[in-house]
């Protein structure tokens, strides 16, 4: 049975649409990109359970409830910001209730992949007052992948939405892998331990782009570029395989 429970929100549903541009409804990007996330965490090892799978309406409290009844170990909640006007701003941000904890690293950490893709990174926000933040009983993180009414980033969600969903999972596991000193073994494929960054960075975007479910972890000095997290041996080399036969030189790493 998967260490983790994850519940994943698409924020909005039903009656209440979210942010309104042109033909785009927030809400339908959100279920999207909630389920796509869901499905990478799931193959890695992931116990992954939502506020909703259609387009049906949830208050805040209620998300927050479903949360706290299913007993997960982290909420995360996907939106998609909104400005006065149309063009305006742009970028993705994460907010928390505050920048504490191990909600905080995943926050930064799902920032900066987002970053990476070619949105502007706005950083982690401090939002106390939001009720799924400050109503769930584990750590949560609140997604906005980027600007509803802006036409630069609505192309980079379209364009990029498979690397998107890959770049948010793999930060997520990331990070599970980071707290997880202590815990009970995950075995990763390692493809890459490079002392400049820039190397690592090339090896992380490279597999990324081909859809692997890859992260890097800083540590002894090292920019190390790992795929997955598994609690079955078997299925780290079953990765293991796909990435020798794609040409990659790889080792199973265990955490």
């Amino acid at each position: 049975m998967p260490e983790y429970k994850i519940m994943l929100d698409a924020g909005h549903g039903g009656a209440d649409p979210g942010a309104v541009f042109k033909d785009r409804q927030e809400k339908d990007d959100n279920l999207r990109l909630t389920l796509a996330v869901g499905e990478i965490l799931k193959d890695n090892g992931i116990d992954v359970e939502y506020t909703r799978t259609e387009d049906i309406y949830q208050t805040p409290f209620q998300k927050a409830t479903i949360a706290n009844q299913s007993g997960a170990d982290y909420f995360i909640s996907f939106h998609r910001n909104s400005s006065p006007t149309a063009n305006q701003y742009k970028g993705v941000e994460t907010l928390v209730y505050n920048k504490s904890g191990i909600k905080y690293d995943m926050a930064e950490n799902i920032a900066g992949a987002l970053g990476e893709l070619g949105f502007e990174n706005l950083g982690v926000k401090e939002r106390p007052g939001l009720v799924v933040l400050r109503r769930t009983s584990m750590p949560s993180v609140l997604i906005e992948t980027g600007f509803l009414n802006n036409d630069q980033d609505n192309a980079l969600f379209d364009e990029k939405f498979d690397e998107i969903a890959q770049a948010i999972a793999s930060a997520i596991l990331g990070t599970l892998g980071e707290e997880n000193v202590t815990g009970p073994t995950y075995y990763r494929v390692q493809a890459g331990a490079f002392q400049n960054r820039q190397y690592a960075d090339q090896l992380l975007y490279e597999l990324l782009d081909q859809g692997y479910p890859a992260f890097m972890l800083h540590e002894d000095g090292y920019y190390k570029v790992q795929v997955g997290a598994y609690l079955q041996l078997g299925n780290a080399i079953a990765m293991e395989q796909r990435l020798r036969d794609a040409g990659y030189s790889t080792m199973i790493t265990t955490r």
